[in-house]
């Protein structure tokens, strides 16, 4: 079944959300509106169709935001989200359910149906996600220092410290001398594998491989990002239930990696489209690949050497 979602933002960056009535399946959790997309109906048409039944507005821009492959009980839905940014009309309840616009920083993901909480994520994520160097010494912290405060002050939300050549203490030490300004700038950062630092810090953590294979549950609160470091679908299924968002890598040759064989687009997009949360394109990446990563249906692009 093929689902189309509005995610409606106005111009006070709000999203509007509405909530399940009585009787439905889920009764009682809020989603993003929308439905069933009709026999021979494209998805563009559908979406107008469904919000102009649904809220009595007519949308006249819309653009992919992500496709979340989903399965309640014996029932499957592809729920394919739409972001709206320009319509006609004033949104108002025709089917008895309540309505509310309200910042997406706000809200608490259970409240949402499962289905939507990666709708969600997808929408408070950038579309960039830099990762630090891996040669860089001990000793330049206060030059990487000075160089991350300047990605934050540049706009950078979403940052991975990643130092392999440093202890760990050196590296939290690092994240706790950014979180002012990481906190003044509305950005998140994470650390690399490192879960009892994001537990100390309060911020977010990238799963290696292997210790998405011995979780069985999230190991951070909803309020702390986690990633998940991905190459393969049964990764990607793991990452599912675990983080909030994936990377999926090598998507390109990279030069840590000579020789290393790469997915290429195509497997990207293939794997991207049986995930059901966020990824972001990693390996060979550049800034100039965001395009590439959102058309084959990435959040967007991860990477370091091209980052910096």
């Amino acid at each position: 079944m093929h689902v189309m979602a509005g995610v409606m933002i106005d111009r006070q960056g709000r999203v509007l959300l509405a909530q399940r009535p009585p009787g439905k399946h889920l009764a009682g959790l809020w989603e993003f509106p929308g439905g069933k997309l009709e026999p021979g109906e494209s998805p563009m048409d559908g979406l107008v169709r469904e919000l102009r039944e649904e809220l009595g507005v007519e949308a006249v821009s819309a653009e992919p935001l992500i496709r979340v492959p989903w399965r309640y009980g014996e029932r499957d839905l592809l729920l394919d989200a739409w972001t709206i940014r320009g319509w006609q009309g004033l949104p108002t309840s025709l089917e008895g359910q309540a309505l509310q616009w309200t910042d997406p920083a706000q809200v608490d993901l259970s409240i949402l149906a499962p289905a939507d909480r990666p709708i969600l994520r997808a929408l408070q994520l950038p579309r960039r996600y830099p990762i630090t160097p891996g040669d860089v010494p001990a000793a330049a912290f206060e030059a990487w220092r000075a160089r991350l405060e300047a990605a934050l002050e540049a706009g950078e939300r979403l940052i991975m410290l990643r130092f392999p050549l440093w202890p760990e203490t050196r590296i939290r030490a690092l994240a706790a001398a950014l979180l002012p300004s990481a906190h003044r700038h509305g950005a998140a950062l994470l650390l690399s594998g490192d879960l009892v630092g994001a537990r100390e810090l309060g911020i977010g953590v990238q799963l290696k491989a292997h210790q998405l294979r011995e979780l069985s549950e999230r190991p951070l609160p909803p309020s702390q990002w986690v990633g998940a470091s991905c190459h393969d679908a049964a990764e990607l299924a793991l990452a599912a239930a675990l983080a909030d968002f994936a990377t999926l890598s090598p998507v390109a040759p990279t030069a840590s990696h000579p020789g290393a064989p790469a997915l290429g687009w195509p497997v990207f997009q293939s794997l991207v489209a049986s995930a059901s949360l966020p990824v972001y394109a990693l390996g060979g990446m550049g800034l100039t690949d965001e395009s590439a990563a959102r058309a084959a249906g990435g959040q967007g692009v991860a990477g370091i050497g091209g980052f910096w």
